[in-house]
């Protein structure tokens, strides 16, 4: 088996005999129905679930808030809004009624930039419409209880001056909230610091996991929210395909077209493979390869397949360095992963969920990186710095012979921040 890894402008050769594969696992093809407007207004026409088509939601509402993504994800917003414009016009509420709410959570507010790549051909139109979500505000949050967990709820106060509420996003597997999307426009999307901050530290759970909804503490957290909320929401969900077109649109309330959308992410992301792997190779493709706080999510999907004890190889350049200080600061100052994790749950600061799942894998497996980043600082994060795939390949299969695996299985995700392993059916 022989293969070619990118990396930066170039690419890595990889060879191991045909017998050692397990898998090359990749998002899955999915024919989308038609143009990114046909998909869109054939899910405004066909709404999920109980509730009133999006002309009828509408009628007689006076205070409209849409909730529309930062910058930081590949939502088509601008294609979601001028696919809703037409009703909003029609409903009276294109004017002083319509406010556009920026679910940043706890990232910082949109530039100018940001908003014209948001809003597309409305920005001209929308932009003086538009508020951007301040989590640290405070004095902009409404509290509104706690969740069964413990969390102190607070959400935006738009929310509550609104009598119609748009809920606007996209939905793909994520590592501890199981998927994005729906819910989760309102915690972390619209919620104070401190509710996301509990809300996160529900990450540390081993069930706070990629795919798992039934039993995610994280998930628990954002639907307690849900039902504090007494406007009717009305939701336009997106999935992406692994081009980061859209491939699906679900619309109509809120959780039916969410889980409508989990389910044709699930045929996009999620590949079955046969067994857990003893050696894992992970690439973080670009744009995912900026940093290691994103290319983490490589290494999240490839340990969920694989065997403890074993071996996962990052292929990724890390070309912007670290990408946040707090979780690396948190691992390098710790003795051990388990040293790591006790440090956690002693005193958890928002972004520590981060370092909590790489001392998990690092705990229970080897890691090794390619890498722009330093062998020193990658060691002071519980990672092995090689020179190239084919190096750590070759040792990571020299060691595990010596343990005496005769033929270690190997997993290729070559891209391997979008590609979850579904090992539901593996023991």
């Amino acid at each position: 088996m022989k293969l070619f890894l990118p990396y930066l402008d170039k690419t890595f050769p990889l060879e191991f005999p045909d017998e050692n594969l397990l898998a090359l696992a990749e998002p899955n093809e999915f024919s989308a129905a038609g143009t990114t407007e046909a998909i869109l207004a054939e899910a405004l026409a066909r709404p999920c679930g109980p509730g009133l088509s999006l002309g009828d939601f509408l009628r007689g509402g006076r205070r409209l808030l849409i909730i529309i993504n930062d910058a930081t994800r590949p939502t088509p917003t601008a294609a979601i809004l001028t696919a809703l414009m037409p009703f909003i016009e029609k409903a009276g509420l294109s004017g002083g009624g319509l406010t556009l709410i920026v679910a940043a959570g706890a990232h910082r507010a949109p530039t100018e930039e940001e908003y014209r790549q948001i809003l597309g051909d409305l920005y001209g139109p929308l932009r003086e419409r538009c508020v951007h979500h301040d989590a640290r505000d405070e004095a902009a949050m409404t509290g509104i209880g706690v969740t069964r967990n413990g969390t102190p709820m607070a959400l935006n106060k738009k929310l509550f001056e609104a009598d119609r509420i748009i809920a606007t996003g996209s939905v793909e597997p994520h590592y501890f909230a199981g998927f994005t999307g729906g819910r989760k426009a309102f915690l972390p999307g619209i919620a104070a610091y401190k509710t996301i901050e509990a809300n996160h530290k529900l990450a540390l759970s081993p069930r706070a996991r990629s795919l798992v909804l039934e039993g995610n503490p994280v998930h628990e957290d954002m639907m307690d929210a849900l039902p504090l909320i007494k406007a009717p929401i009305f939701s336009v969900m997106t999935v992406l395909d692994k081009e980061q077109k859209a491939a699906a649109a679900a619309a109509g309330d809120l959780m039916a077209s969410f889980y409508a959308a989990v389910e044709s992410a699930r045929k996009i992301f999620c590949v079955s493979v046969p067994a857990r792997a003893d050696i894992v190779v992970s690439v973080a493709k670009f744009p995912m390869d900026i940093d290691l706080y994103q290319s983490q999510k490589a290494l999240d999907n490839g340990g969920a397949a694989l065997r403890d004890g074993g071996f996962l190889i990052l292929v990724s350049s890390c070309r912007d360095g670290i990408g946040d200080e707090a979780y690396a600061g948190l691992l390098a100052d710790s003795s051990s992963p388990a040293d790591a994790i006790r440090r956690i749950r002693e005193t958890y600061k928002l972004g520590y969920h981060k370092a909590a799942k790489m001392a998990e894998l690092s705990g229970r497996a080897a890691i090794k990186a390619v890498s722009e980043l330093s062998g020193e600082r990658l060691a002071s994060l519980f990672i092995e710095k090689a020179p190239s795939p084919q190096e750590a390949l070759d040792g990571a299969l020299a060691a595990l012979k010596a343990r005496g695996i005769e033929t270690p299985k190997i997993l290729i995700l070559p891209d391997g921040c979008v590609t979850v392993p579904d090992v539901s059916g593996v023991s």
